[in-house]
């Protein structure tokens, strides 16, 4: 009987961005108002485009679209970086990575 490697990855480490801990919370405020911004202001564009009639031209609807997709890259990724921030964890499952990059690459 041949033994067989059983080996599997779990889990991913992550570098990060810093090691130094005094500037964690400054990374995390500055990535947390990237997502608010840009949250805010594709759901913006997509209000505008829904509620002014005179906006319901193709350039504004692929315009609004971008906007969506743009919301979806940004809440696929950027929430779990934030967490992973705030709580100093460096790690990722491996079903959690593959999920973000399936979604990543679907969009």
């Amino acid at each position: 009987m041949e033994l067989e490697n059983n080996t599997r990855i779990s889990e991913f480490f992550l570098q990060g961005f810093s090691k130094d801990p005094e500037l964690q919370p400054i990374i995390y405020a500055l990535f947390l108002s990237m997502y608010l911004i840009a949250m805010l202001g594709n759901l913006l564009i997509i209000l505008a485009f829904i509620s002014d009639s005179q906006l319901h031209t193709p350039m504004y609807f692929f315009l609004s679209n971008l906007s969506f997709v743009d919301i979806c890259f940004t809440f696929t990724t950027m929430p779990k970086m934030l967490v992973n921030i705030q709580t100093q964890s460096k790690v990722i499952s491996y079903a959690g990575c593959i999920t973000q990059m399936y979604i990543f690459c679907f969009l």
